[in-house]
């Protein structure tokens, strides 16, 4: 069915009059004349290494990342924000758990940004990218921020989510590192039909591409005769969602709707035009024909899961199976989901819970249909449930004065303030065993707030707010939004950021030195990183064999939100919802606690080594870390708890391996064809580690030694590691690198 939807083609073309054509190779020079190339050459500084080395115009974090941020770049030399830096509140916002602590990091961010000079949003005001959107997004700028879905290109802005790290580089006036990507064309093409948003769309490209990495690291640069009759609301619902494809970034075409759009929002200065030059190179296109897209669900646990609803709808039993067989393998007996219970007597699909929420669901637009489609009716007085968050406050106050919001509720949607908690498991938490729907952007793994080890499972579905607005006026029975009649008014977007005038603290060039920072008592400094010795000694404290491991399951999101600020504290909630026994298994190889004494003593007689100049750690070995959230702290949890390593045969995204590496985790890699049979306990040696990094080498002989003593060869890779990684892996972290003024 996807296939109807979405086409791949991964040979090259090129633009010829307008349209895509066949090119006979990937053109580098063609390449320059994408847009995406034309934004990063314009924020690039050469320096002779054939990487792009990339400065910002502005960055963004919300109230789980950004202490941690600040922390890292003042223990490193910061003394003000050297670009505009807004801190939003909108994923701890809630301050419903943990006492003072969620309050205590806002009250903090507001003082770094008086003291500092930056931008502070307060709690409930809006998600941290329709802020980017509404106040700092410009055609041919580029974003960073600490959150994964910063995607802002069909604003004619690149932006990029990375861990905590990239952007204390930035508030150090250093760059962002990057081999030259590909770039891949996103031809549209017809008109989408009544009933179809962009969640349909998105889960649909997600599923054709996401699987086998099909565009993983690789700009998508979306452009066609499809782009004419997108709004920007549809635009940035499809573009935000790019990040689940696990591409680098997004770029759109800017047109008179983006336009009209920047003067909407009272910045007409900051739009120019933007399209692909005559001659530009793609390395590989995606051709999506809006005519044929259908309502779309993506069932658990990945927005690549994706069916048409009426796919669901004709064999629910079988489907449904399936999908709680895959997601029973992969949470590894600890509790078991049982999905076929929602199919009602007359082989209906049926829904407790639908939710429209934060950056992809909360937008005025989706607000809009979802309230046209249940005009009149009512989500009904059963288990059945709703709730609608709109992004910002600019947008609830434009469904007050529209009548929007009074329609969703007259229906018995639960209206909210802009927060971004039902998406990582901090608001709306369903209840066991049953299935939630929602326009929001993931659908991890217990990502909504269930927790296995309590015998808790949930499921949520992925569907855009037309299909969930049908659902729920028809009581909570799956139904796709093409399959009712409804008509929407046609209503422009009022936009007043008269809220933001009246609350929001902008000090961007204005820092006060002397402004006290407030710190709780939940804030506290990173600790101490020891630097990398000569040789290394691992012990693998987890192995996974999952073909995914998720940044979820790193460091689970939800309460543990709280602890961000606290490094430590937050280390003890490490794995716990994937291996419960690896922070115990850390502590004791960091502390020589347990078995580890003597096991090492065995260890290190085998190898006939003795402990000088040999860094002795721990190890996590999976498949596929590092899918989803940019968040750090999935790394560096690991290295307070001792971690000197990690083992896979590829890292999901650029972002988590950058975040190892800014906390000072070499990121081995297994060559291809290779086996990996090593088991909890087992350990690792790399002897001269420091100076083959130093030296640029990429094969590290290595030594395994299992628990029965034997000893065995292998060979890890560490490939493509700029001069400034290799010094920050061999200093131990970022913040030593930045102490010891960059040197080696």
């Amino acid at each position: 069915m996807l296939d109807r939807m979405i086409r791949k083609d991964d040979r090259p073309v090129m633009i010829r009059d307008g349209a895509p054509v066949p090119a006979p190779a990937a053109d580098a020079a063609g390449r320059e004349k994408t847009m995406a190339y034309r934004i990063l050459r314009a924020h690039h500084t050469d320096r002779g290494d054939g990487l792009m080395h990339i400065a910002f115009d502005a960055m963004v974090s919300h109230d789980i990342t950004y202490v941690g941020i600040i922390q890292t770049a003042r223990a490193s030399g910061m003394t003000e924000f050297p670009l505009p830096y807004a801190l939003t509140n909108c994923h701890n916002s809630l301050c419903a758990v943990g006492g003072t602590i969620n309050q205590d990091d806002h009250a903090f961010g507001l003082s770094a940004a008086r003291k500092y000079g930056g931008i502070f949003v307060p709690p409930n005001q809006a998600v941290i990218h329709q802020y980017a959107r509404e106040k700092l997004a410009g055609c041919g700028k580029m974003i960073l921020g600490s959150d994964s879905h910063t995607r802002y290109g069909c604003y004619g802005t690149l932006g990029v989510g990375e861990g905590g790290g990239e952007l204390a580089k930035q508030l150090l006036k250093n760059t962002w590192d990057i081999e030259p990507p590909e770039v891949v064309l996103v031809w549209l093409t017809g008109e989408v039909p009544h009933g179809i948003g962009p969640h349909d769309v998105a889960i649909a490209l997600v599923g054709a591409t996401f699987p086998g990495g099909w565009v993983k690291n690789r700009v998508l640069e979306f452009a066609g005769p499809g782009l004419a009759k997108l709004s920007m609301d549809f635009r940035i619902g499809v573009d935000v969602m790019t990040t689940e494809t696990s591409c680098l970034t997004s770029i759109w075409q800017t047109d008179a709707v983006t336009e009209k759009w920047y003067r909407t929002i009272r910045r007409p200065e900051d739009h120019r035009e933007l399209k692909p030059e005559e001659g530009a190179c793609y390395d590989r296109m995606i051709t999506i024909d809006l005519s044929a897209m259908e309502s779309m669900i993506a069932l658990p646990f990945h927005p690549s899961n994706a069916y048409t609803i009426h796919e669901l709808q004709a064999d629910p039993e079988r489907i449904l199976r399936e999908t709680a067989e895959a997601c029973n393998a992969s949470l590894g007996g600890q509790v078991t989901m049982d999905l076929t219970h929602v199919i009602d007597g007359q082989g209906r699909v049926t829904c407790d819970q639908g939710v429209i929420v934060g950056c992809a669901g909360g937008m005025y637009e989706n607000l809009r249909e979802a309230a046209a489609i249940l005009k009149g009716g009512s989500i009904g007085d059963g288990f059945f449930e709703m709730s609608a968050y709109p992004s910002s406050a600019p947008i609830s106050r434009a469904i007050l004065r529209d009548g929007t919001a009074e329609t969703l509720m007259d229906a018995g949607v639960l209206m909210k303030s802009a927060f971004c908690g039902p998406c990582f498991g901090a608001g709306d938490t369903p209840a066991h065993n049953s299935l939630s729907i929602r326009h929001a952007t993931r659908n991890f793994a217990n990502r909504e707030g269930s927790k296995p080890a309590n015998g808790q499972i949930a499921a949520v579905a992925l569907m855009d707010a037309r299909s969930i607005a049908a659902t729920a006026k028809n009581g909570g029975v799956l139904t796709a939004a093409t399959d009712i009649p409804y008509e929407v008014e046609p209503k422009e977007y009022e936009y007043d950021d008269g809220i933001y005038e009246k609350r929001c603290y902008n000090g961007w060039g204005h820092p006060m030195p002397d402004e006290p920072l407030r710190l709780g008592p939940n804030i506290t400094d990173w600790p101490k990183m020891p630097e990398m010795k000569r040789d290394m000694l691992v012990r693998l404290t987890a192995v996974i064999h999952d073909p995914v491991t998720t940044t979820d399951e790193l460091i689970p999101s939800g309460e543990t939100s709280s602890y961000r600020s606290n490094p430590i504290a937050l280390s003890e909630f490490a794995l716990s919802r994937r291996v419960p026994e690896y922070v115990g298994r850390c502590k004791q190889v960091r502390d020589r606690t347990g078995d580890v004494p003597e096991a090492l003593k065995r260890v290190l007689a085998a190898l006939g080594r003795n402990e000088e100049d040999l860094s002795v750690g721990s190890c996590v070995f999976s498949r596929k870390p590092g899918d989803g959230s940019a968040r750090e702290q999935a790394a560096s949890c690991q290295k307070v708890l001792g971690g000197f390593a990690n083992i896979c045969f590829e890292y999901a995204t650029k972002r988590y391996r950058s975040n190892c590496i800014n906390w000072g985790i070499v990121p081995f890699t297994l060559p291809e064809g290779a086996d990996f049979d090593l088991q909890p306990g087992d350990w690792v040696y790399v002897p001269d580690v420091r100076g083959g990094i130093l030296e640029g080498r990429e094969e590290f002989p290595a030594r395994a030694v299992r628990a029965d003593g034997s000893v065995s060869d292998i060979t890890l890779v560490c490939h493509g590691l700029s001069r400034e990684e290799r010094i920050i892996l061999t200093r131990g972290c970022l913040i030593n690198y930045y102490a010891a003024g960059g040197r080696a």
